[in-house]
């Protein structure tokens, strides 16, 4: 798994991507469907910031407290405990990463419809 740097790295090279799709089609199509466009580039920021957002809250994380009472009292549950939670994080990027693909694709798809 990458770490949160390169995945933050990845939703803002392809927001950018998209972004600067939109201002070509402005230098292309002048005024044409400019309030779309334009609607778009808001839609595709405020994605973007909540995926940002979604990369910097990972699922939560269970209680400290509960854990060091687990690592003292029983070593074979905190480390299924902390096998779990790994598993979750993983999980939860995963996502993140396919909601972003789904974000970009979609919105190319709005951009290329508005080009016709």
């Amino acid at each position: 798994m990458a770490n949160k740097r390169v995945i933050k790295k990845d939703i803002d090279y392809l927001v950018s991507e998209v972004i600067t799709d939109c201002y070509t089609h402005f230098m292309l199509h002048g005024e044409k469907n400019k309030e779309k466009v334009m609607e778009l580039i808001q839609q595709i920021v405020d994605e973007r910031n909540n995926l940002i957002e979604r990369v910097n809250n990972p699922a939560s994380n269970p209680q400290k407290d509960q854990l060091f009472k687990l690592k003292r009292n029983a070593p074979a549950e905190y480390k299924a405990s902390i096998d779990k939670q790994k598993k979750e994080v993983k999980k939860h990027y995963r996502a993140v990463y396919t909601d972003l693909l789904s974000i970009i694709d979609d919105s190319f798809t709005k951009l290329g419809e508005l080009s016709k």
